[in-house]
């Protein structure tokens, strides 16, 4: 069985001393039931990760020492940030719980001409949960490191930062016809080191718009193509990061 594994707040720990309160040490007495003795690890954002025995459990508070501290391994080398269109009801989180487990390192809420919630107030009201969907899939994926999930963009707003952030930077659609996924990653190779940072651009339920490919095209964003098949707006990001990551040798 696997070791558990918490994110926690740094200030938790204290030198070989761990110290679990909230809702952290209500879930290792009262969900899992574990005991003095028993070990889980515990992470702060840090990319590196903790083993702590468990010494002392009462009901509000659960105490433990290091046994052993090391680099985390659930870290991709490619760092990939997801600019998705706003999805319906349960189809966004899906993509924010997925692309954590597959190694996403951003998430980018992006509200399009097409996407149903065209409110950002609305949108930025589900942050909270929707930190929580990340936090849970880290721990269970054994990642090092929490995806950062970022304020809710308008599209040419999200290009812009983009533009900023430089990498790669890439907007699956479904009416490119000229230029693939591995072609696009070749160029980007330029013969030289592979992509260290890609943003992917997926629209929402409804699709990007000409007007908006176009503008993305001005912040240097690339259209591009998965193929014949139209996928559907919560898989295309899934799809086209895992292509990525199997590409440039990140699933090996």
């Amino acid at each position: 069985m696997s070791t558990h594994r918490f994110f926690i707040p740094q200030k938790w720990i204290d030198k070989h001393q761990v110290t679990l309160i909230e809702g952290t040490a209500h879930q290792i007495r009262h969900v899992l039931r574990m005991r003095v003795g028993d070990r889980l690890i515990v992470l702060d954002d840090s990319g590196w990760e903790r083993e702590v025995e468990l010494t002392h459990i009462t009901q509000n508070v659960v105490m433990g020492h290091v046994v052993e501290e090391r680099l985390a391994t659930g870290e991709p080398r490619t760092k990939i940030s997801l600019y998705q269109g706003v999805l319906k009801a349960q189809k966004f989180e899906w993509v924010l719980q997925k692309g954590t487990e597959l190694g996403l390192v951003e998430f980018v809420p992006v509200v399009c001409e097409r996407s149903v919630v065209g409110d950002l107030e609305d949108v930025d009201r589900k942050l909270g949960r929707w930190q929580r969907i990340i936090r849970e899939a880290a721990e269970q994926s054994g990642r090092g490191r929490l995806p950062v999930l970022r304020p809710a963009l308008l599209f040419g707003q999200a290009c812009q930062r983009a533009k900023r952030s430089g990498g790669l930077a890439m907007v699956m659609w479904e009416a490119e016809k000229s230029t693939g996924l591995k072609s696009a990653l070749a160029a980007g190779e330029g013969g030289e080191d592979r992509p260290f940072s890609i943003s992917i651009f997926i629209g929402p339920e409804g699709g990007l718009t000409r007007d908006e490919i176009e503008a993305a095209q001005g912040y240097a964003v690339q259209p591009i193509s998965l193929g014949p098949r139209v996928l559907r707006a919560e898989t295309a990001g899934l799809v086209a990061a895992s292509a990525i990551l199997y590409e440039l040798g990140d699933l090996e």
